[in-house]
């Protein structure tokens, strides 16, 4: 199987488009089995480029700066990062590929799938749990942040390959996985697919290239205007947790969705149903995901900062009980707030507080109502935790769900929940 990949890259005059976690996966991939290829690199950041040796360095050619995508006519062959949008980018035809359809094209026999725009990591954990608790030879890779080319030394022919994909993998794919889950979309990433009808074709990516014989899971609501073989079509959700009296791992109906449907998946390859529910109990949520933190200085925090969207941010509030403090907003990708601003309104929570320039045009929303809640504007993690200080009192319960991305203020949606962790754990009135 890796020799197809080989195969595919040899001969080629290759460009590695963006130098992060994926680009530097697939210099190293290329350097290791393909060591007299013509490469070139291109990032927008020369500092992108630091990790490469000076040996390297005199194998290859760097692009940075404004005109960095200019380099893309002069290759034939372009593995393109996930998050470089090529929207309105001239190609000239050029052979846009990626690491994830690569591997998609050698392994996709032996892939599990897993996208949504919401809940795709957990489901990625819980699949990944429930084989490695009935003993089945299976890795991680993808969107849960391990490149696909890593773990190729690990894979036989036995092994099950739980792969999370984001719409930014699943964009130039032509290989679709054996098995597909396709959670949920919702309006999201608009600042790179440019519309949401785009966004959705992406995503139904997961399935587009399936054959017979390959299984297709996915939630009701969200079947894609695709034909599907019907015996290869799996939805859910099918009540399969409900009676039983075990305790969840994980809050939130919504959980419950990505247990069943991880549950369909152990199922579809073989596990009994009983021994799978079974498993779940011992499955740790992730970080967050709906994080409890702690109850300090009569204050629960409660991390979930991988809340990106408002259906996000609604499920968390359906799941936790009077939330006092909501921390909401971040960087603003135009996405429309009308259903979070109906679910305030009728279920105000106390204190709202709102950051960047999402905040600020959720707060413009808001204030069309008579909200019964109090809205506050914060300009940094510390001046919330201000904030919660003077107006918490015991037992009061404070949730970070910004329904907005953390580009404006952080690298990513972990740093940002890492910085309320830490304030959290340091907390004192």
């Amino acid at each position: 199987m890796l020799n197809k990949i080989i195969e595919i890259l040899r001969d080629k005059k290759i460009l590695i488009l963006g130098f992060g976690r994926e680009g530097k996966s697939s210099f190293q991939f290329i350097n290791k089995h393909l060591k007299d290829t013509c490469i070139g690199i291109a990032d927008a950041d020369s500092n992108a480029f630091e990790s490469i040796s000076e040996t390297d360095r005199q194998s290859v050619v760097l692009y940075s700066g404004e005109k960095y995508l200019d380099s893309i006519l002069l290759y034939d062959f372009i593995i393109k990062s996930p998050g470089i949008s090529l929207l309105d980018i001239n190609t000239n035809n050029k052979t846009i590929s990626s690491q994830t359809d690569l591997f998609m094209m050698a392994f996709s026999s032996q892939t599990i799938g897993i996208t949504g725009t919401k809940g795709k990591s957990t489901t990625t954990s819980l699949i990944f749990h429930l084989l490695k608790s009935n003993e089945l030879d299976c890795v991680l890779a993808g969107n849960i942040g391990i490149p696909c080319f890593d773990i190729i030394s690990n894979i036989n022919d036995k092994t099950w390959v739980v792969y999370e994909l984001s719409a930014n993998q699943l964009q130039s794919i032509q290989h679709s996985p054996h098995i597909a889950v396709l959670l949920n979309i919702f309006e999201e990433h608009l600042d790179h697919f440019g519309t949401f009808e785009k966004y959705k074709q992406a995503k139904y990516n997961i399935c587009k290239f399936q054959n017979e014989g390959d299984i297709f899971v996915c939630h009701r609501d969200f079947l894609p205007e695709l034909r599907i073989p019907h015996e290869m079509l799996l939805q859910f959700p099918l009540g399969l947790l409900s009676g039983n009296e075990q305790p969840m791992p994980i809050k939130g109906s919504h959980n419950r969705l990505n247990m069943e449907a991880a549950l369909l998946i152990a199922h579809a390859i073989g596990i009994d149903m009983k021994q799978a529910i079974l498993n779940l109990q011992t499955f740790k949520g992730l970080p967050h995901r709906l994080e409890i933190i702690g109850t300090i200085s009569g204050v629960t925090f409660i991390n979930d900062s991988i809340a990106t969207i408002p259906e996000a941010t609604i499920a968390a509030l359906d799941t936790i009980d009077n939330v006092d403090f909501l921390l909401l907003g971040g960087f603003d990708r135009g996405i429309d707030y009308t259903v979070l601003i109906e679910y305030l309104l009728e279920n105000p929570v106390a204190n709202i507080l709102l950051t960047g320039k999402a905040g600020e045009r959720i707060l413009k929303m808001l204030n069309r109502f008579n909200i019964d809640s109090q809205l506050l504007v914060y300009h940094s993690m510390d001046e919330a935790f201000e904030i919660i200080k003077t107006k918490s009192k015991n037992n009061s319960v404070c949730l970070l769900s910004p329904a907005a991305a953390s580009y404006d203020n952080y690298k990513n949606f972990e740093h940002r929940g890492d910085t309320f962790r830490q304030l959290a754990l340091t907390f004192s009135k």
